[in-house]
């Protein structure tokens, strides 16, 4: 969790992201510049569906059925409270956090999020280089605007994960694996509503957040052995192809893992995890960590808030497996009650999502920038 150091000498150790707020009032005091993210939780949804138009605002606002787990989510951390001590030694703070071997500047991660073209040009290659700019790890999802080694060289020297949206086709899973690994991204994470339905809309059909496929070179051959065209002759017919190939909805099983295992010599994250006895599964089956999540409350209308089960999921494997967590992230405060119930790091979604609308790449860090400086650091 949020370490205070007691040690006076470790004063240069991790980075300031408090200084964020010096900047913002130094900003206002001499240039009368306020700025372009608001720091406000409660207004950031707000100030988003201003900037971002209806579709592509509804698409990263909604959520399954009627909300219910998004509600939960947010409900679930106003259930915990937090005890502030006095006369503590907090005047060296170091948010610095070891997952999976490798020390981060801070315990946030940002998640995967599709089709990131849809909220701005500067999509997933420019939050990347942001990511790495303010040392946030970047999770890029399967189901991206930009390719894969796009991503990687926008990212630099930055730490990045890949999540995988698992292909029922081998060959596509493992070119995929390979294409991740050679771009270096060190871990990978894989996945187990209405108001995209009212706008009659979905962004994959007209080949958006295809380009992880597109630019795939077994998914390409496939592709033009079968219908004798390449795919940019027939986007749409491409993007019928590539949602059967990954979001065919067929199931993948537990002892098919193996076949992920052979293919990665990294740390293998599975995200989704809400019970207890998957997360056993997980140690059982040899991978190397879980995302405690419900995916915002996107995937399944009523389950339950994803804070409440992580207290028990950490109790029963948290000296085994590594524990993330993800779903209903807002503030910086979120992130503590999240670390102080036993998740090694925290993944943050919407909200970068929404900076992302509003100013593009700069509005994206200044969102997470936020999240860090005004109530975690």
């Amino acid at each position: 969790m949020v370490g205070v150091q007691d040690h006076p000498d470790r004063e240069g150790g991790g980075r300031k992201y408090g200084a964020f707020q010096k900047e913002i009032y130094y900003d206002g005091l001499k240039n009368n510049k306020l700025p372009t993210v608001t720091t406000d939780p409660n207004k950031l949804e707000e100030q988003a569906k201003h900037h971002m138009g209806a579709r592509s605002f509804n698409y990263v606002a909604g959520a399954a059925g009627e909300r219910a787990t998004l509600d939960a989510n947010r409900l679930a951390f106003r259930q915990w409270k937090l005890i502030p001590r006095m006369l503590r030694q907090t005047t060296y703070r170091d948010l610095r956090v070891e997952i999976f071997g490798e020390t981060f500047e801070t315990p946030l991660l940002i998640a995967p999020v599709g089709v990131q073209s849809i909220f701005h040009h500067d999509k997933e290659v420019g939050v990347a280089e942001m990511a790495t700019q303010i040392g946030v790890p970047y999770i890029l999802s399967t189901a991206s605007s930009s390719s894969i080694e796009d991503v990687a060289e926008a990212s630099g020297n930055g730490t990045r994960w890949y999540q995988l949206y698992w292909p029922q086709i081998d060959d596509i899973t493992i070119s995929l694996l390979g294409r991740a690994k050679a771009a270096g991204y060190r871990v990978w994470a894989l996945s187990w509503r209405p108001w995209d339905l009212d706008n009659a809309y979905i962004p994959f059909a007209s080949g958006i957040g295809d380009q992880t496929g597109f630019s795939d070179p077994v998914f390409r051959r496939r592709f033009k052995e079968k219908y004798h065209k390449e795919v940019e002759d027939d986007i749409f017919l491409a993007s019928q192809q590539w949602e059967e190939d990954v979001f065919s909805g067929k199931a993948h099983t537990w002892d098919q893992l193996e076949l992920l295992k052979k293919n990665w010599d990294g740390p293998i994250v599975l995200k989704g995890i809400q019970h207890v006895e998957d997360a056993k599964m997980a140690v059982e089956a040899g991978v190397q960590g879980i995302v405690v999540s419900n995916h915002g409350g996107r995937q399944l209308d009523g389950a339950i808030g994803s804070l409440e089960v992580l207290p028990e999921i950490v109790e029963a494997v948290g000296d085994k497996i590594t524990v993330l967590f993800d779903s209903g992230i807002r503030t910086g405060v979120d992130v503590i009650k999240a670390l102080c119930l036993g998740a090694k790091g925290v993944l943050v979604g919407r909200p970068f999502v929404y900076g992302l609308g509003i100013g593009g790449k700069l509005g994206a860090r200044d969102a997470l920038r936020g999240i860090l400086a005004v109530s975690l650091d």
